[in-house]
């Protein structure tokens, strides 16, 4: 007959469970200051990380912690306002949105947007931005859009909403800018972002200014600078093809033209 040994009550064991351990990795911020430097350089620090940390959690944590003067803009904290876009490891992207478990490397440096002029540290000037995205008059234009008595909505069926929903995503962050090699050699150039949105209103069936927005892309500095390099719509957090855009842009201008 077996014999089986039931341990007292004292002799048990139970496992608590552990907690995550950090990793540690090296956080390199660049440090730019127009008015007192004429060249950027790199400070490190170690950090612990979790698995869910982002890097705007991580420059948050050396900003708080350890170096209370690195510029940094930021928002919502969740993928909305487009605030805090930067280079990471070279890339274009939000730092709100990027997991450095995702990156897959020990060291992640941050810089500031290629093709912006630089504020300070990691913070850029969206002025040109905004400026050109303006000129593209991005609102509905119509003789009759004022509410009056007996007027009824302007409807849409679901295949109007297709042609120019994908382009209404843009959160103005600039990733897209930064991205363009165009606009690396032509401060003049409208953008990815800009043209873009002159597409979404464009394609809107509500809207009756096309002939005014084409007339604005159709010149020198603007839809025909595009080398089609697809850069933009590569790094673009919401998906939005700017690229995509341009191309039908030009599809609209050149039966304009006829």
């Amino acid at each position: 007959m077996a014999v089986v040994a039931i341990p007292k009550a004292s002799e048990e064991t139970t496992s608590a469970p552990t907690p995550t351990q950090p990793n540690t990795i090296t956080l390199r911020i660049s440090r730019f200051n127009p008015s007192d430097d004429s060249l950027p350089t790199f400070a490190e620090f170690k950090i612990p990380v979790q698995k869910w940390t982002t890097v705007l959690e991580a420059i948050l944590h050396v900003k708080q912690n350890l170096d209370h003067s690195i510029a940094v803009r930021y928002s919502c904290r969740q993928a909305s306002c487009g605030s805090c876009g930067m280079k990471i490891n070279g890339k274009p992207a939000l730092a709100c949105y990027t997991k450095i478990s995702e990156i897959g490397s020990k060291v992640v440096t941050v810089e500031p947007m290629s093709n912006f002029p630089i504020i300070r540290d990691l913070a850029v000037d969206f002025k040109q931005l905004f400026s050109d995205h303006k000129k593209m008059k991005p609102f509905i234009m119509r003789d009759d859009s004022e509410i009056t008595p007996g007027t009824k909505e302007f409807v849409q069926t679901p295949k109007d909403l297709e042609k120019f929903l994908q382009f209404s995503y843009c959160i103005k962050c600039g990733l897209c800018n930064s991205a363009c090699p165009t606009m690396a050699t032509d401060e003049s150039f409208i953008g990815p972002q800009g043209l873009a949105q002159a597409y979404r209103y464009v394609a809107d069936n509500r809207d009756q200014g096309k002939k005014d927005r084409l007339k604005i892309v159709d010149q020198s500095h603007g839809i025909w600078r595009c080398h089609f390099a697809g850069s933009c719509s590569h790094v673009c957090p919401k998906g939005v093809d700017p690229a995509m855009a341009i191309q039908l842009l030009r599809g609209y201008l050149m039966g304009f033209r006829k």
